[in-house]
């Protein structure tokens, strides 16, 4: 039974049962593995990451960074290269072919999700959700801003580059 969401009712459960099984048919429709998905979208937006860089972006152990990045690596989707100043240390960057990747990835994800609003929501209903993005926006924008603080600080400036995590 839909709880009033004026009420002292917590809404978690609920919207958490609506939203995983939309995020998990995104993911299915895709190749790549979230994780991998967002590693590229990072390196392609920022133009390099570290690997400690994107273990905090992603949420996963620098092992794990590293592991996917040998993948989408092996895959030409993304280059390691050397540290100018320090040759034992690395950046990530994205490959023209990753950046198409990403590109194909993301028109995947969103090609299913258009069509289903289209097909199973009402004007009315698509109005309805169109509106509820900004309050969903709400929830992830301090996390969004800590997350871009966090990785600010952990990308050196070209003078610090020296005090750079190690992969």
């Amino acid at each position: 039974m839909p709880h009033d969401l004026n009420s002292d009712f917590e809404p978690t459960a609920e919207l958490l049962e609506a939203l995983l099984p939309i995020l998990h048919r995104i993911h299915v429709e895709r190749t790549l593995s979230p994780g991998k998905v967002g590693i590229l979208r990072h390196v392609a937006e920022k133009g390099r990451a570290s690997t400690a860089e994107l273990a905090v972006k992603v949420q996963v152990s620098p092992q794990a960074i590293s592991l996917a990045a040998r993948e989408l690596e092996g895959l030409g989707l993304v280059e390691r290269v050397p540290d100018e100043t320090d040759r034992r240390r690395s950046w990530i960057h994205a490959t023209e072919a990753g950046r198409l990747k990403l590109a194909e990835e993301t028109r995947t994800g969103r090609a299913w999700l258009y069509g289903v609003i289209r097909e199973r929501l009402t004007p009315e209903e698509r109005q309805t959700l169109a509106s509820a993005i900004p309050v969903l926006r709400k929830l992830t924008a301090e996390t969004a801003e800590s997350e871009t603080l966090s990785a600010a600080e952990s990308t050196p400036a070209p003078e610090a580059a020296s005090e750079e995590p190690r992969d």
